[in-house]
């Protein structure tokens, strides 16, 4: 609506301004005959059509007893349309007419809240997308049998539902047939997948990753663990306080200073001059004191720093997050995904009496015709180090226990402890030091003897390190919290730097994890990817979401970083102070400026034989607009680069 009204005040407004006698007697040239009525004909339709936003808002400040910045919008538009029409129709002086002040009055009004509704503009996509984790639909297993698809909103409990490799589960369930490895990230936050068999508890949105199970429904709807995530975001986004803008209690006072100033001056004038010279003053008071530097200079700052931000990929969603940031003295990062990628890699090889490098191919050879996450970590590990991967057949897996194939006719296999006891076989001795960091261990044997072993970890990212370092350096304390378990979280922590760490943490216990920070006196940041950050995001004082991650981490945050960099919250931190200065400073110009603007227009210096003139007034109420506009232009020149920031002290 400010869009596109501003557009059309504009075009109506260029012929007011040009047309109007006063404001061609200001530059020199005269306005006769017929030209005289295009600005009273033009103006009437910017104030009623143009101003209505203003007048309607101010007149909702009325009824709800809260007089600001709308209130005193309209009551400038009003006095100055009024006014301009009755010294139109020569009630009054018509040195009290200015429609050109009034069509600049409706169109940088319209500018400025358009500027302020685009900022503000932000998706409330949280719970949709939260639900988007379900499958459209399920497949159920009929009574004679068969299979049925449909919605699952009509399943019941007691159900038995088929979930296909790769699908998701519709509801919460125990296992019945069949087991399988389960992708629970978006719930847990645990990097690992996890195997499920029969009697195991799963839960909705968890994906199965290689293999179909049967599994009967023992929640459905709001009894789910994925609905008391959805529950605990909405509360955390409800509960968000919502402080007052600094701007609209300004505007507040500013009204009550401008109206006080306006009665004072009539009465002055009244009884030492003319009530002509009283009408003026008083008019000369109400139109200097609107707010147009006012109402920009929180927009302004707004839409350049929120346009600044986006070129360094930092997106703002919400202004008080941003407005916040500053005062943030403790950031909590996920661990998984946003200081480390997310995904296993081969990080250490041990080996018995093979080369390191033939170990590894021969073991990405077996397990090259395998899905799983960690088969393709060793694959990848093969192909970075440009070995080459012999042909494998006869390739067959068991669940939770590994993979086998055969490899230039020996018997190949990679697995985990189930492998040993199958072969009888004991683990290396360095086993026991890998897994005192948390790391997953396969070992691989051939022909039935072990070779050697393969360390796999969640890779640190290499970002990582310089953005605690950095936060440090600011003073700033850094936490991280993960559903891993204590030694992977303990190692990666020790590895970094980090001064505190959250293990094993379900999703409802992240959220009170942040209350339990806030309740200190701490005032928290929380930066993560995950459904399960879901309800930390929105429960700590500023949401950090990284762009990669899911939707519904993305849409419970504030900020959103679209890389997966985590110094890119130095750029929060640094914008956030940087338009913080922005705004105060603009805001003390554009209230002081009325301050000192208001008494000089009353006629507080016309004993000295000085009283402002309404134009003179006018004019440096349009100054100072101008003055406000190219501060908050200056924070076009931060340099917001993570690498940058990272490296400053």
């Amino acid at each position: 609506m400010f869009r596109r009204l501003f557009w059309i005040m504009l075009i109506l407004g260029i012929p007011t301004v040009a047309f109007s006698p006063m404001f061609g007697h200001l530059l020199g040239y005269e306005v006769s005959g017929l030209a005289r009525w295009i600005s009273p004909v033009l103006g009437t339709l910017m104030y009623f059509w143009g101003g209505r936003p203003f007048l309607s808002g101010g007149w909702s400040e009325v009824k709800q007893r809260q007089p600001g910045m709308m209130l005193l919008i309209a009551l400038g538009i009003s006095v100055a349309y009024f006014a301009s029409l009755a010294a139109t129709l020569g009630i009054i002086s018509a040195e009290l007419e200015f429609w050109w002040e009034l069509a600049l009055l409706v169109v940088i009004m319209l500018l400025g809240h358009w500027v302020e509704m685009r900022s503000l503009a932000q998706t409330s996509s949280a719970l949709d997308s939260l639900a988007a984790l379900l499958p459209d639909e399920a497949e159920r297993v009929a009574a004679d049998g068969g299979v049925e698809k449909l919605s699952p909103d009509q399943l019941q409990v007691g159900d038995i539902v088929i979930v296909r490799p790769g699908g998701s589960l519709p509801a919460d369930g125990e296992v019945v047939e069949g087991s399988a490895s389960m992708d629970e990230s978006m719930i847990t936050g645990e990097s690992r997948t996890v195997r499920r068999a029969e009697g195991d508890h799963v839960v909705a949105g968890t994906v199965s990753t290689d293999s179909g199970v049967r599994v009967r429904i023992t929640a459905m709807g709001e009894d789910t663990a994925l609905a008391g995530i959805r529950k605990l975001v909405d509360q955390a986004q409800n509960s968000t306080s919502r402080a007052q803008r600094i701007a609209d209690r300004a505007s507040g006072w500013l009204f009550w200073y401008a109206l006080g100033a306006g009665v004072l001056t009539a009465l002055v004038w009244s009884l030492i001059g003319s009530p002509e010279q009283a009408v003026a003053r008083v008019i000369t008071v109400l139109v200097i004191a609107c707010p147009h530097a006012l109402g920009l200079a929180i927009p302004l700052v707004v839409s350049t720093s929120t346009e600044r931000a986006a070129k360094a990929g930092v997106l703002i969603k919400d202004r008080l997050a941003l407005e916040a940031m500053r005062t943030v003295d403790t950031v909590i990062f996920d661990k998984t995904g946003t200081l480390t990628k997310g995904m296993p890699t081969v990080d250490g090889i041990e080996s018995v009496e093979l080369p390191e490098e033939e170990l590894l191919a021969l073991a990405a050879a077996a397990e090259s015709d395998s899905e799983h996450p960690l088969a393709r970590a060793i694959v990848d590990a093969a192909r970075r180090r440009e070995l080459e991967i012999p042909r494998s057949r006869d390739f067959s897996s068991a669940p939770a226990v590994g993979v086998r194939a055969l490899v230039d006719d020996r018997v190949i296999q990679v697995g985990g402890p189930h492998l040993l006891a199958q072969e009888e076989a004991e683990e290396l001795p360095i086993a026991d030091q890998w897994r005192e960091h948390g790391a997953i261990i396969l070992h691989v044997l051939v022909d039935g003897r072990v070779a050697g072993a393969l360390r796999l970890d969640d890779e640190v990212r290499p970002e990582s390190r310089s953005a605690v370092a950095a936060l440090h350096r600011r003073g700033i304390e850094v936490v991280m919290i993960t559903g891993d378990a204590e030694a992977v979280a303990a190692s990666v922590a020790r590895d970094l730097g980090i001064d505190d760490h959250f293990a094993g943490v379900r999703p409802e216990d992240k959220a009170s994890k942040v209350r339990q920070l806030q309740e200190r006196g701490k005032k928290v940041a929380m930066v993560g990817d995950g459904v399960n950050d879901a309800p930390a995001l929105a429960q700590a004082d500023v949401g950090i979401a990284i762009g990669a991650g899911t939707d519904v981490a993305i849409a419970s945050a504030g900020v959103v970083l679209a890389a997966d960099d985590p110094r890119a919250v130095l750029s929060v931190v640094e914008l956030s102070g940087a338009a913080y200065r922005k705004m105060v400073q603009n805001l003390w110009w554009a209230a002081g400026y009325n301050l000192i603007s208001v008494p000089l227009a009353a006629g507080v210096l016309a004993s000295i034989g000085f009283v402002m003139p309404m134009s003179v007034g006018a004019i440096l109420m349009s100054l100072s607009t101008v003055i406000v506009a190219l501060n908050a232009q200056l924070l076009r020149r931060l340099d917001l680069r993570p690498e940058v920031l990272a490296a400053s002290v």
